[in-house]
């Protein structure tokens, strides 16, 4: 659509027709009208009158030379790229700077806002007065949209977006912000109708929005409108006014049962663990002690085995070293009486071991008296 005014630079018209304002076109002056009325200024401003012919035409070969460096030059801001025209065929490029041209019609010059960052909002409006904070309105016939599980979501939305390729956004589309404004909307409602709400209003907000954006990409390289969507940003996601405090309600009773979700799984934690490290106790005391006991039987099995041995050699002084051991064993912890079969009774038996417990500690004996001299 090369003859069309796109957003990005150009005026109105063809490349044959005026172009007024815009920053390549724009019908060219006659020279010959602007040099007499300067000649007449002139005369009328000099003294006389008459002593305009070799100054005015001075000063007309100055001002048609100014006129045709603004006719035969253009220049290209920082945020901008030239896209030339010839004969409304695109031929060239041109980066930020001061580039030569022929003049209208032959050549003219868009300048698209190559790197400005562009913002549309979709389900609302919003304006910013001097001194005052921002104000949205809303705009329900963009913003209301019908979900999966047939519920209906109220949405507002921003997309960003900046050109990436000047020619194709220049002569491809016609209405480049208009497009990408009623792509968006498209877009999102194919998304949202494939969505279910809880997921919408809650925990899914940034897999929309991927979703979207990718969507839109796709639908705008499919036009080859040379724009980038840069960003896609929920702004607004709830259920519609007249049920929204319905909707809250049940948020917050989801919020509660996940909060008492995480507080029995962090309980569980708490307690699995401990339970698991005190039955991993009671196994190893219990294989402990099984190791002991086993332990202990195989000694003793051993230590029989080498008395038998001894046995076997010599039974009657085994025998006898048992049956002392055995009443050593036996008699060391009981009281004991003598009985002497001569005397026919009981023999007093002293119990040193027991009076030197009982007894007191003594303290050393007292020196003996002085006596006197001998007789």
């Amino acid at each position: 659509m090369p003859w069309s005014n796109q957003s990005g630079g150009g005026g109105n018209g063809g490349p044959w027709g005026p172009r007024p304002g815009g920053p390549g076109g724009g019908q060219q002056p006659d020279l010959e009208e602007i040099l007499r009325k300067s000649q007449d200024r002139l005369r009328r401003a000099m003294p006389g009158g008459g002593m305009g012919g070799w100054l005015a035409g001075v000063l007309g070969l100055l001002l048609v030379l100014v006129i045709g460096i603004f006719a035969f030059t253009v220049r290209v801001n920082t945020d901008e790229v030239g896209i030339v025209l010839r004969f409304g065929e695109y031929v060239r490029q041109l980066q930020p700077g001061l580039h030569f041209r022929l003049p209208y019609p032959i050549e003219e010059v868009e300048l698209p806002k190559f790197t400005r960052i562009n913002r549309i909002e979709i389900g609302m409006r919003g304006s910013s007065d001097r001194g005052s904070t921002r104000s949205v309105r809303d705009v329900p016939e963009e913003s209301l949209m019908l979900t999966g599980d047939e519920n209906i979501v109220d949405i507002d939305f921003v997309v960003v977006w900046k050109i990436n390729d000047a020619p194709d956004y220049l002569f491809n589309i016609q209405n480049p912000e208009g497009t990408v404004k009623d792509v968006s909307e498209s877009a999102m409602r194919e998304i949202v109708g494939q969505s279910d709400i809880e997921p919408i209003l809650t925990a899914a907000r940034a897999e929309t929005e991927s979703k979207v954006q990718q969507l839109i990409q796709g639908i705008l390289d499919g036009y080859g409108a040379g724009i980038e969507i840069v960003q896609v940003q929920l702004q607004k996601v709830d259920p519609p006014a007249q049920v929204i405090d319905a909707f809250r309600d049940v948020q917050a009773a989801r919020a509660d049962e996940e909060r008492l979700q995480n507080e029995a799984q962090a309980y569980a934690n708490r307690v699995v663990p401990e339970a698991r490290g005190a039955a991993e106790r009671i196994l190893q005391n219990a294989q402990g002690y099984r190791d002991r006991v086993i332990a202990e039987a195989k000694g003793e099995a051993d230590r029989f085995e080498k008395v038998l041995q001894e046995y076997q050699k010599a039974p009657d002084v085994t025998r006898k070293r048992i049956f002392i051991e055995t009443m050593q064993e036996v008699f060391s912890n009981t009281d004991k009486i003598i009985i002497d079969e001569k005397s026919g009774g009981v023999v007093p038996y002293l119990p040193l071991s027991e009076l030197q417990k009982r007894l007191p500690p003594t303290s050393a004996p007292a020196p003996a008296p002085q006596t006197g001299g001998q007789q």
